[in-house]
Parts: C-alpha cells; structure tokens; sequence
C-alpha cells in the first residue's frame, strides 16, 4: 500500500488551520496515498496563555473540524491519522491522535500519555492506553511526539500486535528525525511512518521571550520537518525537506512487520522476560543515591590481546575500560578475573568484559584486587544457545566515579534492559558485546543512552562507541553552548580496533527533565503499560 506523512505549518488561526489540513489531505491522495498521517497539533499551536483558552480553541469529536477531517477522509477513501487537542465531556483537554477510515468513521483515539514541558500547564495526560486498530490495511497503533521520545508506548503497541506505528510530531528538535523515530521503526520491527510539523510553533509576539526561556535561539524554534516513513529494519526509505511543506510517500509491505527475527534466528519479542519488566510498569520511586562524579576517564579495548592496551589504559589513568564480550575466548571466570587483575595492578581501574561461566553468559567487572562483580545475561540468544542460566536482574555497582550496570552481549537488543538500569539509577552503562546488525550501534545503543540518560560504554571486536550525557540537556535553562537542535542526542565517540579513550559524565545522569515537568524515567507512563509486563498467549 501507499502510505503519506504530510508536513506543514499552523498557527492560532482554526479556521486556517483546517484549510491546510484539507489542502494536505487532497495532495496526499492525488499522489495515491491509502493511508495519510498529519502532524501534532493540527488544529492550533500548542502554546496557551491559559487552561481556559486551551480548552475554547480544542475540537470536539462531533464538531466542525473534526467533521471536516472525516468528511475528506471519506471523499478521498483514504485512512487519516491526525492529532489535535479535544476538550473532553468531562471537563478534561487532551493531545488526541485520530484514525478515521475511507467512509469517514471513526476507527480510533488515543490520549497523549506523556505530555512535553508547558503542554501540561494547559493540558491533561491520557489516562489509558491508546489501541491498536485492525483494519483491512493492517494493524495500527497511534502516538505522538513525546510517546516517542522513550520507547515504553512503542513497545507497548508491539506487543499488542501492531504493524504500522503512526506518529504526528510537533518537534523543533532534529534528533527526532535523526534518531527517536528510525529507532522506533528497528527495536520493534515494525514500519512507522511520522509528521511533524515546519514552520513557527510559537506565537510571533511571544517567541523572543519563550525562546530565551527555553535556552533556544528564536529562529529555532520552529518545527524540524524531515517526516519520514522507516522499515522495520531502520532504514528511512523516504524523508521530507528541514523546511517547508511536503507530502512524503512511499509503497509499503506491512507483511515485512511480521518477521522479529534477528539474523542469528533470535525473535527479539519471543525471547522478552515480562516478569523482570514489572518496575517499568510501576509506580516512579525518586532516586536516593548522590550524583556519580563529574567526569570519568573510559577506555575501550578492541583487541585480539586486550591485555596491553587494558594495562596501557590502566597506567594512563582510564577509570573504566570495557571490552568485547568473551575478549577471552574459552578461558573461564578464574581465569579471566586474574589477568584482568594483573593488568590492573597498581591503579583504581575497572575493567568490564563477558566470559562462559558453564551454562551462563556473565558479564565480569574486575578490579586489581580481582572480581568485582558479575551481571548474568537476562535473554536468551540464538548466537550462544549455550547460555540457559539467565539473571534476575539487573545489578548495580557503587564504584568510586558512581553507579555501574552492566548489559551482557545482547541483552543490549532488548530496550527494557537499559530501562531497568535507568530505573536503578544507573550512571554508567559497560556493554561488552558483538557488532551485530547495523541499527543497533548506529540507532540502538546513542537511544538507549538518550532516552534513560545513560553514560554507555561499549565494545565489540571491530571497535566500540563512547556515549557521553551531555550537561545541554534540559530545556527551560540556559545552555552551555550554542543549542544545535539535538536535546537528548548523546555525545559520540566512536572506538576504532585496537585502544580508544574518552570521557563520559557521570553526574548528568541525575538530570532527567527533557523540559519542565516531563522526567524521560520517573515520568514514564507506568499505568498503561501493561503489556511490557504480560505473558505472550
């Protein structure tokens, strides 16, 4: 089928507002699109002065707009997908996405979960999860922006059966395009296709003053455009321009949403453990541990001897130095934790690696006094079938520089294991590793260290990447450089074979306000996910 992601502007005026949604709509299907996606915010800018004007200008489900929407839908026979605020019977204002069918009805709602910054002094959060709508395309799931920005709501609608994920955005930040919505498209295997908007999305007479506020130039305060449509193996197979409107269309398979295997024959959904999932779906608890330090020296060990550049690294004062998971080959835990320990002798270094601990995968954390501590690997693969004796958890070490957690080899696939770290308070993340497939070191892991605020160090045989938690982070306050677009996108150093230094701050983990009010952990929406934690039928 043909499917459309459409970019534009909108500004306070409804009225004008529709008429570009209609304009969209009928160049959408003159290019044959089946199915149209519109962005967030259709109806007005998201940006009140108060509750009560944000509910005067929000649609209702029976009112004009809406009708007009439906009415287009059922002219073209297409499927529409937008978002717009909707002023609720019971008093409430909700971010709404809509999924109207080709003879106009109604198919679908569903309530943003996780509202962004100043969207919330105005607005109310969805109360339960959205669905995932059968039709005879296929089977839809619907969210918006900030859902995306984590991949708890995404995961969510997978698990409930969902081919095609429909995101409409209302985003000045660019590492949407460049990284929250590709990424979305491979951890599931799924196809997604998003809109976001262009144009300002501030009032004219108010953006100085905003922007200042937000730590952001004035003339970036403006949609980041770039709608896309993306594979379930991540690979964008059409974008739109940073600026301007745009229809972007591509012809898509649904039935290549069906196939979770990885190439080692792994399905990536099948070999989830629900009943470790359970603290996602729980109520936040504030963190009590003391910020980690301010920087720390890491090290990355690619190498078929680790051992000299593991000691070069040592005596060059690295706190942390990671290598490729079993960098060993078939020497056992004992083993292992001795020569690391020479290595190491005479500094305060940690070094991270996996070994075959018989009928396990551990992941090993070893100091000159020799072992440290030991990660189990959570997930079954099919690179090691050999590893049946799984953990129970992820654990944490308090070492000197702050709080670490260890992924072992391709736990680091599984998005919920990275938020099991973040839910402990995790300051840094070791992952020892293989290369795998191409999005999860390109997409993958700069995610994970993104939306959980992670420090993540990892290695694989041919090299390895630094994710460093930038102190820009925070919107609402000033920045210690010119802002570039990219929020939560970490800083990346990417380790060649042999010996790679870096830094990585452990403190900026403490920090995870994307914007006011709108914690990436704490600020999950735990009460509707319920499927991260359920039993597969």
């Amino acid at each position: 089928m043909r499917v459309a992601a459409v970019q534009f502007a909108a500004g306070e005026d409804v009225t004008a507002n529709l008429a570009t949604c209609l304009r969209m709509i009928d160049a959408a299907s003159a290019a044959g699109a089946e199915l149209i996606v519109l962005p967030e915010f259709c109806n007005h800018l998201s940006w009140y002065p108060d509750r009560e004007t944000a509910r005067l200008r929000a649609c209702t489900l029976d009112g004009g707009f809406l009708r007009a929407v439906a009415a287009r839908a059922a002219r073209h026979g297409a499927y529409v997908k937008l978002n717009v605020t909707v002023a609720r019977e019971d008093g409430r204002t909700t971010v709404t996405s809509l999924l109207y069918g080709p003879d106009g009805s109604l198919l679908g709602q569903a309530d943003k979960l996780t509202l962004m910054g100043a969207e919330g002094d105005h607005m109310d959060p969805g109360t339960e999860r959205g669905p995932v709508i059968d039709t005879p395309l296929g089977r839809i799931g619907l969210y918006a922006c900030m859902e995306g920005v984590t991949s708890d709501v995404c995961r969510d609608l997978t698990l409930r059966g969902a081919q095609l994920l429909l995101n409409s955005l209302n985003s000045f930040a660019t590492d949407e395009a460049s990284l929250h919505i590709p990424v979305r498209a491979a951890e599931n295997k799924v196809w997604v296709v998003a809109a976001n908007k262009v144009g300002p999305l501030l009032p004219e007479a108010l953006t100085p003053a905003i922007a200042e506020r937000l730590g952001v130039p004035p003339e970036q305060v403006h949609g980041a455009g770039e709608s896309q449509i993306v594979a379930p193996d991540g690979t964008v197979v059409a974008k739109g321009p940073r600026t301007g409107e745009a229809v972007v269309v591509a012809d898509i398979d649904l039935s290549l949403a069906d196939v979770k295997t990885r190439p080692d024959g792994t399905d990536i959904l099948a070999v989830r453990r629900p009943s470790l999932y359970r603290p996602i779906a729980s109520p936040p608890v504030e963190r009590t541990a003391p910020p980690g330090a301010a920087e720390c020296r890491v090290a990355v060990v690619a190498d078929a001897d680790p051992l000299p550049g593991t000691a070069e690294a040592a005596a060059a004062g690295a706190e942390l130095i990671v290598l490729p998971e079993l960098a060993f080959g078939a020497a056992d835990r004992a083993e292992v934790a001795g020569l690391l320990a020479k290595a190491l002798s005479g500094t305060p270094a940690y070094a991270v690696t996996s070994v075959r601990d018989g009928d396990a995968h551990a992941g090993l954390v070893v100091s000159a006094q020799g072992e440290a501590g030991v990660q189990l690997q959570l997930h079954r693969t099919g690179r090691h079938p050999w590893a049946v004796r799984l953990g129970e958890e992820v654990a944490v070490l308090e070492l000197p520089f702050g709080r670490l957690a260890v992924v072992v080899g391709d736990d680091a696939v599984t998005v919920e294991t990275f938020r099991l770290a973040a839910i402990a308070d995790a300051d840094v993340v070791a992952v020892p590793r293989s290369s795998g497939e191409a999005w999860e070191t390109s997409l993958g892991l700069p995610e994970r260290s993104a939306e959980n605020r992670l420090n993540i160090v990892s290695a694989w045989t041919e090299g390895g990447l630094v994710l460093d938690l930038t102190g820009d982070f925070t919107l609402w306050t000033a920045w210690e450089g010119p802002f570039t677009g990219r929020i939560s996108h970490p800083v990346v150093t990417e380790a060649g074979p042999g010996l790679t230094t870096g830094t990585v701050r452990p403190a900026q983990a403490v920090n995870r306000f994307v914007s006011k009010n709108t914690d990436l952990v704490n600020g999950r929406a735990w009460r509707a996910l319920g499927a991260l934690t359920e039993t597969a039928p």
